[in-house]
């Protein structure tokens, strides 16, 4: 019986997790998902450079959306992108965003 009810515990928290973010909270993109776990031919490939773009707005909207900051996603890349919204996570409250973003070579 304990193994049971156990069992249904461990089950019930499985699917109450997506649900404990906020409901302002972005935490997925139905265009990433998508893509996700696809292997591409090279960064010219079209379905690569969809899944970049993609990439790319939904990170961009995100970040304004935790930090504040504006960015554009015709400057970085979305890979450039993830790596910034971590070092914002890890960031000192008396440290300026433009210091990370300096650490990223802009494209284009």
């Amino acid at each position: 019986m304990k193994v049971i009810i156990l069992v249904c515990l461990t089950i019930g928290c499985l699917f109450l997790a997506p649900y404990e973010t906020s409901a302002d909270e972005v935490f997925f993109d139905l265009q990433v998902l998508t893509q996700a776990g696809k292997t591409y031919g090279g960064v010219q490939d079209p379905e690569y450079i969809s899944y970049d773009q993609a990439l790319r707005d939904y990170m961009v909207k995100r970040i304004k959306q935790k930090f504040g900051v504006e960015l554009d996603p015709k400057k970085y890349s979305g890979f450039d992108l993830l790596e910034i919204e971590s070092f914002f996570d890890c960031k000192k409250s008396d440290e300026p965003f433009d210091l990370f973003l300096k650490m990223f070579p802009r494209q284009r």
